[in-house]
């Protein structure tokens, strides 16, 4: 989340009121994350709407045309009892609005706190949730295919190049090649859902060792359930020296085969999808790297972080689904 985009306060309030959602009481942007902008919106409420929502104007990395998708599967899984948020429809009905020029939508905000230092309660918590999410969107109407595949990423660090890799981090060249060999990665036996594929702890919300919320769906798509599996593992098993916590790893595991049991093909194949699920994250950070203005109200993400994980699951992956 961040904010590129900037409205002034009748701006904000004229995009409001075309919501049952009461008058715009406060709207602040929200600076972390480097896709969107957003802002948190509180308003006087109406009916059952609430008072506080999430306001993104999508700014990067998104299809218009996906959006009916994502704002769709939200109601479904929503339905189903997933702790998502759901869509607040316009005064016409429709989940999403044009204001300047970039699609806007109105989403339910959810109470919690994302964890700075998972527990294993915690991550056993999200393993399951993240199952069930799974199973409730298997019967979704629709699909979208990963923008962000295994070859996306290899396209991402060839566009990049090298040279300008190398500014970031000597190490991160190499992982052009790396990303060629995770594309080539047969993945078509694996069973499949609607997919996060975007979860990090930052898009969980908790109160305690209980999961109140998961958001920022906008990366979702259909695809094998344990790639989904294993960006969430990359993204929550490692600390801030990205050292590997075993307890973490394993607990996330266990909570997600408590409510659905990994096949024996997810198995085999789980380092290495972790490894290419790592390379879409340097990819991505190494790009956003070179295109944030230096005066964005952007936080930059090190994509090093996540070559350091890729080498981990090179080193380790292979037995740690053993068993």
């Amino acid at each position: 989340m961040a904010v590129y985009t900037h409205l002034g306060a009748e701006d904000l309030a004229r995009l409001i009121g075309e919501y049952d959602v009461g008058d715009l009481v406060m709207a602040k942007g929200i600076a972390e994350g480097v896709s969107n902008s957003n802002w948190l919106v509180e308003t006087t409420g109406s009916g059952n709407s609430g008072t506080r929502f999430i306001l993104t104007l999508y700014e990067r990395r998104i299809d218009y045309a996906d959006l009916p998708y994502f704002l769709a599967l939200l109601d479904h899984l929503a339905g189903k009892g997933c702790p998502v948020p759901r869509t607040m429809h316009d005064r016409s009905g429709a989940s999403w609005r044009m204001v300047e020029g970039k699609a806007a939508a109105l989403i339910e905000f959810l109470p919690g706190v994302s964890p700075t230092r998972p527990t294993p309660a915690q991550a056993r918590a999200v393993g399951a949730v993240l199952a069930n999410l799974h199973l409730a969107a298997q019967d979704f109407p629709h699909t979208r295919a990963n923008a962000m595949d295994f070859s996306a990423s290899a396209a991402i660090l060839e566009t990049c190049g090298a040279d300008a890799l190398a500014t970031i981090d000597a190490g991160l060249p190499a992982m052009i090649a790396e990303a060629h060999a995770a594309a080539a990665l047969d993945l078509t036996a694996l069973p499949v859902s609607q997919t996060h594929v975007d979860l990090f702890p930052d898009n969980v919300l908790m109160l305690g060792d209980r999961v109140t919320g998961l958001i920022d769906f906008y990366f979702a798509c259909t695809g094998p359930m344990v790639l989904d599996l294993a960006v969430t593992h990359a993204a929550w098993c490692f600390d801030g020296a990205n050292a590997y916590r075993a307890d973490c790893g394993a607990a996330l595991v266990e909570g997600y085969q408590s409510v659905r049991r990994l096949t024996p093909e997810e198995r085999a194949l789980f380092a290495d999808v972790a490894k290419g699920a790592c390379l879409r994250f340097v990819a991505s950070r190494a790009e956003d790297w070179l295109d944030t203005p230096d005066d964005a109200l952007v936080t930059r993400k090190d994509p090093m972080q996540f070559a350091r994980r890729w080498q981990f699951y090179d080193q380790h992956g292979a037995g740690l689904l053993a068993g």
